[in-house]
């Protein structure tokens, strides 16, 4: 693995010159890179429909596909990020000791953080642009059913920052395929590689738990829930669920699985099946809702709780008030994304208080658990760990701190 300890030893030295790098020429590069990405945005969409045409996973094409207006979405997620203040040195918190040390809490980049991620090719971007916004470098491990989709963002931020006479090793793609590079990556590179931020399936978060010897930004599955309320409104449910889920059903904040009040189940259940079924949804439910449909729909199994189908599929669950969904939530749920729909502020605050989620809703579509949608310009991935950041992960989220003591020649008695 010579290689990759080469990248770690080039990511490092970028860093070290990074760190004093004027913030006017971080946002020249990033601009930069939005004009290279219009300019070769046929040779993008070349090297994209050579991927597509050879995915086998045709249910997660709509990660992978770029056309013309994903290509303007990554350029104006850039433009963004360039208008956000620069993120280090700045001065979070000071106070003065009964002893006279002057104590400031100042921002800091974390360093070199390596991205592990699977389908997407718009991440190649996002967190190539926001890692150097935030003075970090970034080491990317891209799937290979992405490969040359990955492979040109990354060389034409490359050549971005070649142009401003940086280090291009400020961002690096790794373009070997070998499913032996990511077990190296967690268990060998922690010497080079300061943060890992995996970005998949269940397997790969297996693997992560397992190996990791680096500190992880878990993006785990986004198994996220709505709890329909006994005072919901009736269109604004409708009108929510079926966004939540078939808006895009592949991403992470895509419903999953409907809980709705067992009290009100002939008022919501049929509503809102009729229209997932419209729009081409299957659906698995449990026996109280089976039985208002004459047990037309499969029944839900207990794996049906415990997956993120990433499809035009939900799994459907009366429960008995939102004790009972905040219940479900916890045992089932990957803290992700889960949210309540009532009028009820208070039956909402027991939901919005009880759950363990990263991001928890009222009266709003999971779709919406997106960086951009947060206004941080774009995101390196949703942290449902415990432990901060947590959520949306932008450049505010990608720094660390350090304490700045400073004194007359006091000494400790």
């Amino acid at each position: 693995m010579k290689k990759l300890k080469q990248i770690g030893l080039n990511a490092r030295k970028a860093f070290i010159h990074l760190n004093n790098l004027n913030p006017k020429i971080i946002n020249k590069i990033l601009n930069n890179y939005g004009q290279l990405l219009l300019k070769h945005k046929k040779q993008i969409l070349q090297e994209n429909l050579k991927d597509i045409k050879s995915s086998t996973r045709k249910h997660l094409l709509d990660r992978l596909i770029l056309d013309e207006k994903k290509i303007d979405g990554i350029r104006n997620s850039i433009n963004e990020i360039i208008k956000f203040k620069n993120p280090l040195n700045k001065n979070l918190e000071e106070w003065k000791t009964p002893a006279g040390l002057k104590i400031k809490k100042v921002t800091t980049p974390i360093g070199v953080i390596g991205i592990i991620y699977e389908s997407r090719p718009n991440v190649t971007a996002d967190v190539s642009a926001l890692s150097l916004k935030s003075g970090n470098c970034a080491i990317l491990r891209g799937g290979s059913e992405a490969f040359n989709s990955n492979k040109i963002l990354a060389n034409l931020f490359r050549e971005a920052l070649s142009k401003n006479k940086i280090d291009k090793n400020c961002v690096q793609f790794i373009e070997d395929k070998n499913r032996s590079i990511v077990n190296y990556l967690l268990s060998s590179m922690s010497q080079y590689i300061d943060v890992i931020v995996p970005r998949g399936g269940k397997e790969l978060v297996k693997k992560v738990q397992q190996l990791s010897r680096v500190h992880v930004i878990g993006h785990l599955e986004g198994l996220c829930h709505i709890y329909v309320d006994k005072d919901a409104n009736i269109k604004m449910a409708t009108k929510l669920v079926a966004n939540a889920k078939m808006r895009r059903t592949s991403i992470c904040g895509a419903v999953e699985t409907l809980l709705i009040d067992s009290k009100s189940l002939q008022k919501y259940a049929r509503p809102i099946i009729d229209k997932l079924t419209s729009l081409g949804c299957e659906v698995v439910v449990d026996k109280k809702i089976n039985k208002i449909f004459k047990n037309k729909f499969k029944l839900a199994r207990e794996i049906d709780w415990k997956t993120e189908y990433l499809d035009a599929k939900i799994s459907i669950k009366s429960v008995n008030g939102v004790h009972e969904a905040k219940e479900h939530i916890l045992k089932y749920g990957t803290m992700h994304t889960d949210s309540i729909i009532t009028k009820n502020s208070k039956t909402a605050q027991i939901f919005l208080k009880g759950i363990n989620s990263a991001i928890a809703m009222h009266n709003v579509s999971t779709q919406f658990a997106d960086g951009s949608e947060f206004g941080f310009g774009g995101e390196i991935g949703i942290s449902t760990s415990k432990l901060p950041p947590r959520g949306p992960v932008g450049i505010n989220q990608l720094t660390s701190y350090k304490y700045i003591v400073s004194g007359k020649g006091i000494i400790r008695s």
